[in-house]
């Protein structure tokens, strides 16, 4: 299993949700207004500066489904390439 961390621009949330609901990916844990500063978008402070902010996605994904979140992360960052969708892939050793 892996732990996808998924981070995007709060602005796509339905879109992100909607393409892995689609996918039969139902089962994540989110995050909203999270802040950050990436490489090749604005950055998303939540200040007057640099407004906006961030949602994560954390998905416990199994082995034979590695692959098609991969899938769906790629075409969501062609679809979308100003939402600014960054993926962290991490090794899931337990699942309680």
């Amino acid at each position: 299993m892996k732990v996808f961390v998924v981070v995007y621009s709060r602005e796509a949330d339905e879109h992100v949700i909607a393409r892995f609901k689609k996918a039969g990916i139902r089962a994540y844990t989110k995050l909203e207004e999270v802040r950050g500063e990436g490489t090749d978008t604005e950055p998303k402070l939540g200040t007057h500066a640099w407004p906006g902010g961030n949602n994560v996605l954390f998905l416990a994904v199994p082995d034979e489904e590695i692959h098609v979140v991969t899938c769906i992360v790629h075409q969501l960052k062609e679809e979308r390439p100003r939402a600014g969708v960054r993926c962290f892939v991490l090794p899931l050793e337990e699942y309680i």
